[in-house]
């Protein structure tokens, strides 16, 4: 069938319609869905229609039923789960995406979209004041980002001892320790199990969840062999990093990689007002993040960064007598992460940080952290509530006395939908977590989000 390029015009501007929609609805819609999931896939399912459909009825189709269970994640009122929303030049360029519809492996197939993921990954390296010769990859998410660290790391460490994993496999090779502290995330176990190596080796961490240099110091004065040591950009619930340079520079003293997980906390690094929080992260040896979270581009899109030349690409890439590599010399996007086969997630990025530039990445940064401390101070003042954690970025965690009260606050907050925030536990008690990632709040945001909490306790 010969390819109609008018065929598309229909589709797309019934699709622009009903995308705008949405996004008219966020200042006002509650925030929560009114269906489930299973209430919405008797809609979506039964037997596949015997006949093809018009392109036009099956996006105004899929607009109007998918939009009870659709959760306001982009509404300035969402503080869930460490979720942002999309600026509008990455959406639009997200957009461009698709409709470009780009393998984006391989620098000699798709050289537009590796010139701007390559152009935006130089100034991810220059804003987060990460070293320039630094390779930067981008994946599904931080768990991936996570992994293709962990993974250079492996390989790095083994190939000191003496052993090619990409040749032997982990089985018979020297024992790689892996030591992380006592609150890190759980993607990092996940990315472990995906290379292998599984559970780490748990070391102390004070209240605030920030790993203890000494603990650290005394876990690897008890190692013989290759070891890894992971570190946290930004804790889940009370928002604190681990202390950068006493740390990597005691990891570096006993030969280990260091792999820092800052999924949302490796932008404080842009900001002047936080960078001290993250004083010697250049140090280390890789790092993961996500754009998707405090950059606010579309979904996905994590980021593997990798600073020793040639490690990453040792550990992910693949040569083969049909890809076709380019001249120069750099890696191909494949090479740098776990996918063959992807979109090109680094131009939102790229069209983000275009929009924003550098003042405006800062004052973005700055923003969020402001309105968690506005959310922090607002609902201290009500009777009750008490804020658990030092609101040093963007994370806050109440409690409102009891578990059982808790929870019951949590729930009904959830059931009003005028904002959505997730609950949780630390320290031995459950908790409401604020995650403030959303690049439009803003002030009436934080005042209606205390309003809700405040009828949530009444």
């Amino acid at each position: 069938m010969k390819l109609d390029p008018r065929e598309y015009s229909a589709a797309l501007d019934r699709a622009r319609e009903r995308s705008q929609q949405w996004i008219d609805s966020l200042p006002t819609r509650r925030v929560a869905p009114s269906a489930t999931a299973d209430e919405l896939r008797r809609s979506f399912g039964g037997v596949l229609p015997e006949h093809p459909c018009d392109p036009v009825e099956v996006i105004d189709e899929l607009a109007t039923l998918a939009e009870p269970g659709l959760m306001g994640m982009a509404s300035g009122r969402f503080f869930g789960w460490v979720i942002g929303g999309t600026l509008p030049a990455a959406m639009g360029a997200d957009w461009l995406v698709s409709a470009w519809d780009q393998n984006a492996g391989m620098r000699y197939a798709t050289p537009a979209t590796a010139a701007i993921e390559e152009s935006a990954g130089a100034w991810l390296l220059e804003l987060l004041g990460l070293p320039s010769d630094s390779t930067v990859g981008f994946t599904t998410g931080a768990t991936m980002a996570n992994f293709s660290g962990l993974a250079a790391g492996r390989g790095w460490v083994l190939d000191r001892a003496g052993w090619d994993v990409n040749v032997n496999g982990l089985a018979g090779g020297p024992r790689i320790a892996v030591i992380a502290g006592a609150e890190r995330h759980a993607s990092v176990d996940l990315a472990l199990r995906y290379a292998g190596l599984g559970l780490p080796t748990i070391v102390d961490a004070d209240a605030e969840g920030r790993i203890l240099p000494s603990a650290l110091a005394e876990a690897l004065a008890t190692v013989n062999g290759p070891v890894i040591v992971v570190l946290q950009a930004g804790n889940l619930h009370s928002g604190a990093f681990d202390p950068m340079r006493e740390s990597i520079a005691i990891a570096h003293e006993h030969g280990a990689w260091v792999h820092v997980d800052g999924a949302f906390g490796l932008w404080a690094a842009v900001s002047p007002a936080f960078r001290d929080h993250l004083d010697g992260i250049e140090t280390a040896d890789s790092w993961a993040t996500d754009a998707h979270k405090t950059l606010n581009v579309p979904y996905d899109c994590g980021i593997a960064i990798v600073a020793r030349p040639g490690v990453a690409k040792a550990a992910l890439g693949v040569q083969t007598t049909y890809l076709i590599s380019d001249a120069a010399g750099t890696p191909d996007p494949h090479e740098l992460v776990p996918d063959f086969s992807r979109r090109a997630r680094g131009v939102p990025v790229w069209a983000a940080l275009r929009q924003l530039g550098r003042s405006g990445v800062i004052d973005l940064v700055d923003r969020l952290a402001l309105h968690a401390r506005e959310l922090a101070t607002g609902l201290a003042a009500l009777p009750g509530v008490e804020v658990l954690n030092e609101v040093v970025f963007t994370q806050v965690s109440l409690s409102f006395g009891s578990d059982e009260r808790t929870r019951a606050v949590t729930s009904r907050l959830i059931e009003d939908g005028t904002v959505w925030m997730s609950g949780s536990r630390w320290r031995g008690r459950d908790i409401l977590r604020i995650s403030v990632s959303n690049w439009s709040t803003d002030a009436d945001d934080v005042a209606m989000a205390i309003d809700a909490v405040r009828r949530a306790m009444d």
